[in-house]
């Protein structure tokens, strides 16, 4: 780097300081993602550290996935539910980035997702893809594939209607909003192999359960785990 653009890269950060994107204070150099004190008392489920945690439980009467897990309790109304809405709805994809990097570092060293071979972000519908411009759940499985050593498999599975934001369909009608939308274009490219689906907030968990059914019954061999940014305390059953 030259003399000028160190320059130039501490006077940006003079004057535009690093900000966590959870409690709006300044984060330190170095940090990524969230500043020190959010990481430590984050939400963290720990559900990396346990093969048979709740959302394995949850999921294995609906699919057969080898493992689950979320990083965060996704909780109503919290400044960590901010943060996700902020890289989900307002473009801070490289948050979305550094949290699926802090995330896959739990994975990787939990040796639960070792065998783990490729991984497949939810897709968005390609109009939905054009209007907001990414997707995020592309941008953590990045994070999380490069913390595995593995890849990220893009385009293969498709959404084939542009069906309703599942934020804005009534619980009661999610399941069927999702159904039998996605498609496998080249199955052959993921036969016999372990692949993590990754998506943001698992709430029903129908749009990922589809997406692993479709899978299912495309690819031969493939076995299915599945990892979220956040899952629902409520939909787990653990908020009594």
């Amino acid at each position: 780097m030259s003399i000028l653009s160190s320059f130039a890269s501490d006077l940006w950060v003079l004057l535009f300081p690093p900000r966590c994107p959870v409690c709006g204070g300044l984060r330190s150099e170095g940090t990524r993602a969230v500043c020190t004190h959010c990481r430590m008392t984050a939400p963290l489920t720990h559900f990396w550290e346990e093969f048979d945690n709740p959302m394995t439980r949850r999921l294995w009467g609906l699919v057969p996935v080898v493992h689950a897990s979320a990083l965060l309790y996704f909780v109503e109304g919290g400044a960590w539910r901010e943060s996700i809405h902020a890289f989900k709805y307002r473009g801070a994809w490289l948050l979305a980035r550094d949290l699926g990097h802090w995330f896959g570092g739990y994975l990787a060293d939990s040796g639960l997702y070792d065998d783990v071979q490729v991984v497949i972000p939810v897709p968005l519908h390609w109009r939905k893809r054009m209007q907001r411009g990414y997707n995020q759940a592309e941008y953590l499985a990045e994070g999380v594939a490069a913390e595995l050593g593995v890849g990220v498999e893009r385009g293969n599975l498709v959404r084939r209607r542009h069906n309703p934001a599942q934020a804005r369909t009534a619980k009661s009608e999610r399941w069927t909003n999702v159904e039998e939308i996605f498609a496998v274009r080249r199955p052959e490219r993921l036969a016999g192999r372990h692949i993590l689906l990754m998506d943001d907030v698992f709430t029903t968990g129908a749009t990922i359960v589809s997406c692993a059914d479709a899978l299912l019954h495309s690819v031969p061999g493939c076995r299915i785990s599945i990892a979220t940014l956040a899952v629902s305390k409520h939909e787990l059953g653990l908020d009594h």
